[in-house]
């Protein structure tokens, strides 16, 4: 696999210039972040919180963002990194590299070239393998994601809803279909393989690396709709790494603090039911949850 290109995610394997900026470093970097929770803030008080609470890493945003969406602004990130010691995460929009070399420059830990921004390039993501920086990158199916990681990300997000609306139906969706599909490579022939490389658009040497290890060669975490600690041990059981938790946890709540702290527990401890009551207990307020009527499905229809 070292020959052909591929990423592996417990050697030194690497897809490009070893010398330059290592993608087995970048995946190691991102590993550290396997069976944690990251918040997103957008204040230095949020983001101390979150840390108390035992966040692994921030993902600063912008509070009030109007119109077309972009980076965040660079004194926020500047805040948030003198006032917390854990890792600083920042999005660009898709293809647009100078952010990312800005968001490298300045210092963040890792850049998320996230959809959740508007697009700068609807046809091109960023080479990242240009960057010592890990990236994280999003996607809805196996073919997305093997995609990302041949560009040089070093950990995937299962992305569900967009609209910070608290509706994890999404996210579920998709993890699913993420997971179906390794399933059915897994149980596959060695020859169907490559057919199977075709339709769903993905690198062959991926696709069998992914097959080998049963899994996705980078952490995989999920992201959309985490607003409760049942909701983290949902997307651990269903067998992500690790959750992306949006800002919602912090409004109409009376105890961000015990919320946040609710759900990094239940990624630490998703299979056992006597913690998952403990942190689930108290959370008068329900985050986020304004699904309007009209965006609900009715099951079976």
């Amino acid at each position: 696999m070292a020959e052909d290109g591929a990423v592996t995610l417990y050697n030194n394997t690497a897809i490009t210039d070893h010398k330059q900026n290592p993608v087995s470093i970048k995946v190691g970097l991102a590993q550290m972040l396997r069976g944690g929770a990251i918040l997103e803030v957008s204040s230095p008080n949020q983001a101390k919180i979150a840390e108390e609470a035992g966040a692994c890493c921030l993902l600063v945003t912008e509070p009030n963002p109007r119109g077309i969406s972009r980076m965040p602004d660079l004194g926020l990130i500047k805040q948030i990194k003198r006032a917390v010691s854990i890792p600083i995460m920042a999005r660009s929009r898709v293809g647009h590299f100078v952010e990312a070399q800005i968001l490298e420059r300045v210092g963040v830990d890792y850049i998320d070239e996230s959809e959740v921004l508007a697009l700068a390039d609807e046809e091109n993501f960023i080479n990242k393998h240009n960057f010592r920086c890990p990236f994280v990158c999003g996607c809805k199916n196996l073919g997305e994601a093997l995609s990302r990681i041949r560009e040089g990300a070093a950990m995937i997000r299962t992305q569900g809803d967009l609209l910070g609306t608290g509706n994890i139906v999404e996210t579920v969706k998709n993890v699913r279909y993420v997971m179906g599909e390794i399933r059915i490579l897994n149980n596959m022939d060695e020859d169907e393989v490559f057919a199977f490389s075709k339709k769903i658009a993905a690198p062959y040497d991926l696709v069998a690396q992914t097959k080998q290890m049963g899994r996705l060669p980078v952490v995989q975490f999920a992201a959309g709709g985490i607003v409760s600690p049942a909701d983290a041990a949902l997307m651990m059981q269903l067998g992500c790494d690790g959750v992306f938790v949006g800002s919602e946890v912090f409004d109409n709540c009376l105890d961000p603090y015990k919320r946040v702290r609710g759900i990094v527990e239940a990624v630490r401890h998703y299979n056992d039911p006597r913690v998952l009551v403990e942190n689930s207990c108290g959370l008068k307020e329900t985050a986020g949850l304004n699904v309007g009527e009209e965006r609900i499905e009715q099951f079976g229809e």
